[in-house]
């Protein structure tokens, strides 16, 4: 009896040591060896578990981050009005990008654009008055036929600020003028046609008009390298006609948005106050080289980046090309 009971004790205790050694190597694993295979979301992934559910995660929050692209439209008042990216997210780009950061960290979601079905080419020739109105970018345009003593002080507040500016060049002008030309172009700003000897187009024959764009076109390439893209008529003079010609040569025709009148030589004060109320998304600004638009340049910077603005050239602000400010 006495020896049944000491065999009873011995596997009782046996079991105790055996179930003592076991809970100890659970212990272990579950401290030490599963959190690196199974942890979540942006941890050391090594399991498929942890890798499904971030990428599912990264797929339900692409839905909402997608943002529809616009097509460009002929509008009643505003003529071509450029059309404007979509995006969507990178889901393969951004899972692979946060599956190596560290535990904790958040997702950085990258995108690419989606191009809309309806594009400012499609819409055949129209004059161009301003970009979508979806697209928190405005241009300065600046026509250049005369004024040449208030141009360097215009670019030196264009550098200050790091903007850049296109600059719209009447071919005579540009003729007797090449060395300004080319330190506006070495400032690296965009140069496009603005007619050869400023006419009012509208009252020019097909022939004369055409030569008009024409003569100034291979000025801009004889003399700056320029492949010349826009074409904006002087004193805003055109017709429809006018916009076939420059289509014929492979311009669009562009206007402004906002005109600072700088021409009737206001006080810097007025003009910043003028385009603070008038400018908004997708604005091309129109001024020359005068001392009125040479006071009021900074102002206006200020006053379009105030209104959470990015200033660009023509061609970026018309293009479809998205602009993502901070925080939008």
């Amino acid at each position: 009896m006495n020896r049944k009971k000491f065999a009873v004790v011995g596997i009782c205790a046996a079991l105790v040591l055996t179930l003592g050694e076991l809970t100890g190597i659970r212990s272990f694993v579950d401290q030490v060896l599963r959190p690196n295979v199974e942890r979540d979301a942006f941890g050391w992934l090594s399991g498929s578990q942890g890798e499904e559910a971030l990428l599912g995660r990264i797929r339900r929050e692409a839905e909402g981050l997608r943002r529809e692209p616009i097509d460009a439209v002929v509008d009643r008042v505003w003529k071509a009005i450029p059309g404007y990216n979509g995006r969507e997210v990178d889901i393969e780009s951004t899972f692979q990008k946060a599956r190596l950061k560290p535990e904790g960290a958040e997702i950085e979601y990258l995108y690419k654009e989606i191009k809309p079905k309806v594009n400012l080419e499609d819409l055949g020739p129209h004059p161009i008055y301003k970009g979508n109105p979806n697209k928190p970018m405005a241009a300065f345009m600046i026509n250049v036929a005369w004024g040449n003593e208030y141009i360097p002080p215009m670019l030196d507040t264009l550098d200050r600020h790091r903007v850049k500016a296109t600059f719209f060049f009447d071919g005579s002008w540009l003729k007797k003028n090449p060395e300004i030309a080319k330190e506006i172009q070495k400032r690296g700003h965009q140069l496009e046609n603005h007619a050869y000897s400023h006419p009012n187009m509208s009252q020019l024959s097909d022939s004369l008009a055409r030569l008009e764009i024409s003569k100034t076109k291979e000025a801009l390439k004889e003399t700056l390298g320029v492949e010349n893209r826009w074409f904006a008529p002087p004193s805003g003079d055109f017709n429809q006609r006018t916009v076939d010609l420059a289509a014929e040569q492979g311009l669009k025709t562009v206007l402004w948005t906002v005109d600072t009148i700088d021409w009737k030589k206001p006080p810097a004060s007025e003009i910043v106050r003028r385009i603070s109320e008038k400018v908004g998304p997708g604005s091309l600004i129109l001024m020359h080289p005068t001392a009125s638009s040479r006071d009021a340049l900074e102002g206006m910077i200020q006053v379009v980046r105030g209104k959470g603005l990015r200033l660009g050239t023509v061609e970026q602000t018309l293009s479809s090309d998205r602009v993502e400010l901070p925080q939008s």
